[in-house]
């Protein structure tokens, strides 16, 4: 929701991280966890907690 929000592609948001463009698909579909290093960077990136990004609770999906 925050690249969403940003105006950010998958593309671009995985060359700010060092990780291939298909990761980022994965974690959006929740098909992926990601290491806390990845996890973090992600975070800062936003410049938001870790929380807002990650839950151990589902996020309801968007549209709904």
């Amino acid at each position: 929701m925050l690249r969403a929000e940003r105006g950010i592609s998958r593309r671009e948001l995985a060359q700010a991280l060092g990780v291939h463009y298909q990761t980022i698909g994965y974690l959006e579909r929740g098909e992926y966890s990601p290491s806390l290093h990845l996890a973090l960077a992600i975070a800062r990136y936003f410049e938001v907690p870790v929380e807002v990004v990650f839950s151990l609770d589902p996020f309801p999906r968007l549209g709904s």
